[in-house]
């Protein structure tokens, strides 16, 4: 599995368990509803992404059907812990 190869790899209990967090975030069915604007905007000024890896972001999230932050990180868009970041800024805001 994908999270033992990560355990082989060294990757610390902070990482599974980050990686665990997006596995359950990633496996819907049903389709992702459009980021809010305000993760937008967060995207844009905290993380300094562009429009253009926010376009890019958004549309293959749609047609993956998985979160924007998922997408961003496995797109190399974001870090690691820039994803940590989103995700705990997307918990703040429920």
């Amino acid at each position: 599995s994908v999270l033992a190869s990560c355990w082989r790899a060294g990757q610390s209990d902070g990482e599974l368990l980050l990686l665990l967090r997006f596995r359950a975030m990633v496996n819907s069915t049903s389709p992702q509803p459009v980021p809010p604007s305000a993760m937008v905007r967060y995207l844009r000024r905290e993380l300094g992404l562009s429009e253009n890896a926010l376009a890019l972001g958004v549309k293959q999230a749609q047609l993956e059907q998985a979160p924007l932050p998922v997408i961003l990180w496995r797109f190399g868009l974001i870090s690691l812990e820039q994803l940590d970041q989103v995700l705990g800024w997307q918990d703040s805001q429920d």
